[in-house]
């Protein structure tokens, strides 16, 4: 098939909208379920070059949740121990390896995921497609399904969930092009090689120590962020992504973004957050909404008398600004990448405070020196990597 029809284009106005290949070339993918969108696409594609690529830097099989063409949630398939198998809801579940990678991408960031495209590097097993099947989600990409759980996928959604099968053997051309107000733009695809020992050995911070756990982490958020809108930050902790910063226009919201969210995604595990008492029958997206509430400066809304109710079957003890900071505080071992260098310091002092240990960026800024005697400062090691990321 050479071309795709598609219902529209960004949106409902932009019209007529399709995907098509120039020459005697075959679209690499096709439509095992559903009707996939312009957006839809956007994601679909951006999505699956991550997971490629994660995959062939780490050796794992890897897994994103992409929302408006940048990552909500990227991860390794690297087994859960039990309290993340609790907040991410699926301590009653056998996982396999890309289900792993599939609901730590997903847990990342739950609120920014409703309503996600995934993208998997391996072929779909039953195990991840019970598990998608759940989730309030548009389609999902991969190179192949198994039967059983393409069934599963071509149920949901009363039939109308995208499933949308890529050739893996499927190489671009080395020149990508877009138009943009009546005129064509072209460049070289973006085809560096994230996972080269060479971008980690420039290490100008006093400490010098980056582990191989730190490094892969440090390649994890490197291939994000390559797939992710520019401005962009990703901290990573154990082969996940635990909080990226996307699309802004200054480096220190990106940090600051991306760090709160690692904090969220930390405070979850904080004991009076797992005990919450949560009534059956709570729909996901409630439940995940009440929670970032719940460890929120804003907990009274959903502790007000008449509005717990409708959550819990007790009221539950209020979790307090110290009782977050005592334990914020006892998150470490977090890898940061950013897809160009920090102008300034503030980006360290903020990712000192979510735990951040190791960090990759290009490198590059007149004040490096203030930067490089921040990380000083915390003990952190920084490589410069000489690369920027920037991706729009």
């Amino acid at each position: 098939m050479k071309e795709l029809e598609l219902k529209y284009g960004c949106n409902p106005n932009q019209k007529p909208s399709r995907i098509f290949m120039e020459g005697d070339a075959e679209l690499p993918i096709v439509v095992l379920n559903g009707r996939p969108g312009y957006i839809n696409l956007l994601d679909a594609f951006n999505s699956w070059q991550l997971v490629k690529e994660l995959k062939e830097a780490t050796g794992l099989c890897a897994a994103t949740s992409f929302k408006h063409v940048s990552p909500a949630g990227a991860a390794v398939g690297l087994p859960l121990d039990e309290t993340l198998k609790k907040i991410y809801f699926v301590d009653d579940y056998e996982l396999s390896p890309l289900a792993c990678a599939y609901v730590r991408a997903r847990g990342a960031d739950r609120m920014s995921s409703f309503g996600d495209f995934i993208a998997l590097s391996d072929v779909c097993d039953l195990a991840t497609a019970k598990l998608i099947n759940r989730e309030v989600s548009d389609g999902v990409i991969a190179p192949g399904f198994e039967p059983e759980a393409l069934a599963v996928l071509q149920a949901k959604r009363k039939g109308t969930y995208c499933v949308i099968q890529i050739d893996p053997e499927y190489k671009p051309a080395p020149v990508e092009r877009k138009m943009v107000f009546g005129v064509t733009f072209e460049q070289g695809r973006n085809e560096i090689d994230l996972h080269d020992d060479v971008l980690f050995q420039n290490i100008p911070t006093a400490n010098k120590e980056i582990p191989d756990a730190a490094r892969r982490d440090l390649m994890i958020a490197l291939i994000t962020l390559k797939y992710t809108q520019s401005n962009s930050v990703c901290y990573v902790k154990d082969g996940q992504a635990i909080g990226i910063g996307a699309g802004q226009q200054s480096r220190i919201h990106c940090t600051r973004l991306a760090g709160n969210k690692a904090d969220i995604w930390y405070l979850r595990q904080h004991p009076k957050v797992m005990a919450l008492p949560f009534k059956e029958g709570i729909k996901r997206a409630d439940r995940d909404n009440t929670i970032d509430v719940y460890i929120s400066d804003d907990h009274e809304d959903v502790l007000a008398e008449g509005v717990w109710q409708n959550f819990f079957t007790e009221k539950p003890e209020v979790l307090s600004r110290e009782e977050k900071k005592a334990w914020l505080e006892t998150l470490s071992g977090v890898s940061l990448g950013s897809d160009a260098f920090f102008p300034f310091g503030d980006n360290i002092e903020r990712a000192h405070k979510s735990g951040v240990q190791w960090i990759a960026e290009a490198g590059g800024s007149v004040r490096d020196d203030n930067v490089i005697a921040t990380c000083d400062k915390y003990g952190i090691a920084m490589c410069f990597t000489g690369v920027r990321l920037f991706h729009h």
